[in-house]
């Protein structure tokens, strides 16, 4: 599976962003895609994730209520809904993909580049 995210950019707090995950080649072994993110000096943490097949999702306390993950299975393509960004929100996203929901790094088998998210306040 090969994953490519893009739709970062420079944002002033408050605003929003829409983030865009493009799936491609084994897509069949990938039930799950999940977004992360890793500010600078810092570790990378579980944001959102939405299975495939029922668009069902989990999000980190940290956005819940601010961030919406969707997907279209037609395009392969998974969506993170930024809104009312906080400057906490700076980091490269990624997104990954996995065979099923899950919040840890290691769970994931597939990984996109990362997208820089920056949240000016």
């Amino acid at each position: 599976v090969q994953l490519q995210a893009f739709g970062g950019g420079l944002v002033q707090a408050g605003g929003f962003l829409r983030l865009s995950c493009a799936a491609s080649g084994r897509t069949f072994s990938s039930n799950a895609v999940g977004w992360f993110r890793q500010a600078l000096d810092k570790e990378r943490e579980f944001v959102a994730a939405i299975r495939w097949s029922t668009g069902s999702t989990t999000y980190a306390d940290s956005v819940k209520g601010r961030f919406t993950c969707s997907r279209d299975n037609a395009k392969n393509t998974v969506y993170l809904q930024m809104n009312s960004l906080k400057p906490e929100d700076t980091a490269v996203y990624y997104c990954a993909s996995a065979r099923g929901l899950g919040f840890s790094v290691s769970w994931y088998d597939y990984w996109g580049q990362g997208t820089l998210v920056t949240v000016s306040s």
